[in-house]
């Protein structure tokens, strides 16, 4: 072990992006405790390992740090030292991880190293630490706990998902979540095998000077791209609306009952206010609601309680879901004369898709159970935070409290004052806030 001056360390581009939590935790515990696992540096000086460490012996006025330095031959080796280091001892989600096992293989390829099983991890040469090890990614993979089959199915991912969606997975909780994204790797599968047909033959055009041919597959190559993007954002958008359907299936934990619910006497034609929300009490076929009702909301829903006279949300929502039992399908149809575009069945309820454009269906059975669930999973899929969202009948509040657990803005309506009542009331005891009359 060597110690160097702190600001000898060169950090080079395209790290992996800092931490700040983790910054902090280690600088507690390099103060409590010193710098228990050094950083390493390549014969340069460049950081191969440890930036969260190097980081957090800045942040603490460290003049000196403690490294471990190996002799790589070229940035190849440099990097894959870096990789096994941070595979070893990195706290990695499931997409980081599978791209780094993918990348150490492509590297291992391209240098031509194949390892034999029992090889330590760094090897001597002429008495300097020569990096990185022989070792294939698998046996690296078996040696810190996970199963070839979980290898393959990281390799898959890292693979297969387009670099767009992976950017919008990197921070979310799905990152962290093999099977979903697995299914997200999966989608598209037939469109990325036409891309990379296409993208063979456009080079076999490009080598036989085949000018026209050349932009024909090109352009099948990218159209296919495209599709698989498409349809892997959908399986995005489906897996993070399971995830909040479930979520909200869950035990309400946010409860204040330090609220002067007496003060809640809804009147029929009067509004109240929740924070962003606002809630009508009156009937919701009539003008009074309409001209409440913001011109752009994203999303309106109808619970299975709500009687068919409701038409108008088509020009005030870019989608309308309605949802019905079973026994109430052919009324709806009969009754409606909105642009249908699909249908789901989500649990045992039938929801009906309206939109005077095209949409995207969702591609994924789901297994969902309860009004509540249901509600967030379609709030979660047609809008993002801060989305206005609109529901003609209040039921039970179950999408009042979702857009409120979800960040989007509800204008919700209800004729009946009880149930008025019964949705601030839920809405006081979960924030804590306290509802006003407008």
């Amino acid at each position: 072990m060597s110690f160097i001056d702190i600001s000898r360390v060169n950090i080079l581009p395209n790290r992996r992006p800092l931490n700040d939590q983790k910054v902090a935790e280690l600088m507690e515990s390099i103060k409590a405790n010193g710098l228990l696992n050094p950083i390493t540096l390549d014969q340069d000086f460049n950081l191969v390992a440890g930036l969260h460490r190097l980081t957090a012996c800045k942040l603490i006025g460290f003049q000196e740090i403690e490294c471990h330095i190996i002799t790589c031959e070229d940035t190849d080796h440099a990097r894959l030292a870096e990789i096994d280091e941070n595979l070893i001892r990195s706290e990695l989600d499931a997409l980081e991880r599978s791209e780094l096992w993918l990348e150490r293989d492509r590297i291992l390829e391209r240098m031509g190293l194949r390892a034999k099983v029992g090889d330590n991890q760094f090897t001597q040469r002429g008495g300097e630490n020569i990096s990185p090890p022989p070792k294939t990614t698998v046996e690296l993979a078996k040696e810190i706990g996970y199963t070839e089959r979980t290898f393959q199915y990281g390799k898959q991912i890292a693979k297969n998902i387009v670099p767009e969606v992976k950017e919008m997975i990197k921070g979310t909780p799905i990152a962290r979540n093999t099977s979903a994204l697995l299914k997200i790797a999966r989608e598209g599968s037939k469109e990325r095998q036409e891309a990379e047909q296409a993208e063979i033959a456009a080079e076999e055009a490009r080598t036989q000077q085949k000018r026209v041919e050349l932009e024909k597959q090109k352009k099948l190559a990218e159209q296919a791209r495209e599709k698989q993007k498409k349809l892997q954002l959908i399986a995005l958008q489906n897996a993070i609306a399971q995830k909040e359907a479930k979520e909200s299936s869950k035990p309400t934990q946010r409860i204040s009952k330090n609220i002067k619910t007496d003060e809640i006497q809804t009147q029929t034609d009067e509004a109240w206010i929740l924070d962003r929300h606002m809630i009508y009490c009156g009937d919701t076929t009539k003008e009074d609601f309409i001209q409440l009702l913001p011109s752009n909301a994203a999303l309106a829903i109808a619970p299975p309680c709500c009687s068919w006279k409701h038409d108008y949300l088509v020009d005030e929502a870019h989608v309308v879901a309605v949802m019905r039992c079973e026994g109430s399908i052919y009324d709806l149809c009969r009754c409606s004369q909105m642009p249908f575009r699909f249908e789901l069945v989500i649990g045992n309820i039938y929801v009906a898709i309206y939109s005077r454009e095209p949409l995207l269906k969702p591609n994924h059975n789901t297994h969902i159970e309860g009004i509540e669930g249901i509600v967030s999973y379609l709030v979660s899929f047609f809008t993002k935070p801060g989305s206005f969202v609109i529901t003609p009948s209040l039921g039970y509040g179950e999408v009042l409290i979702s857009c409120e657990r979800l960040r989007r803005i509800c204008f919700a309506g209800d004729e009946n004052p009880e149930r008025a009542n019964e949705a601030i009331v839920r809405w006081q005891r979960w924030t804590g806030k306290q509802a006003m009359r407008a």
